[in-house]
């Protein structure tokens, strides 16, 4: 039984929105967080320009690494209980040692945890049009 589906559709429409967006650079890698002193950038974070998210800075929160890559490769989802919020980023161009240090970045505190969803090529019965 698959707990959730990893739909090519979906991360085709993640693919559209992020190439028709401005990938704007916030934070180059090795900047400290502004509120977290201890907290170091491990991969340049960016938003998209022209889209609106639940980041602090109302976009959508891309994680950019060191590979070229013209597709998002993956979504981290993180809960924060002390924010009482949940947000999506995105992943692109991030190598799998960077992919890991992007997740031990975000999971440092007790207060907020995230998950990595890679992206698949299945396409669910349920999306199957005939």
């Amino acid at each position: 039984m698959k707990l959730y589906e990893n739909n090519a559709f979906f991360w085709q429409k993640m693919d559209t929105l992020f190439l028709s967006s401005e990938l704007s650079v916030t934070r180059v890698k090795g900047d400290r967080h502004p509120l977290y002193n201890n907290l170091i950038y491990p991969v340049d974070y960016c938003h998209l320009r022209n889209t609106s998210g639940n980041s602090e800075t109302g976009k959508i929160c891309v994680y950019k690494g060191s590979a070229s890559s013209n597709r998002v490769d993956a979504i981290i989802v993180a809960v924060d209980i002390l924010k009482k919020d949940m947000d999506a980023k995105l992943l692109n161009g991030c190598t799998p040692a960077e992919e890991e240090a992007v997740l031990r970045f975000l999971n440092q505190t007790d207060f907020q945890k995230t998950i990595l969803v890679r992206r698949g090529s299945d396409i669910p019965n349920w999306a199957v049009t005939e």
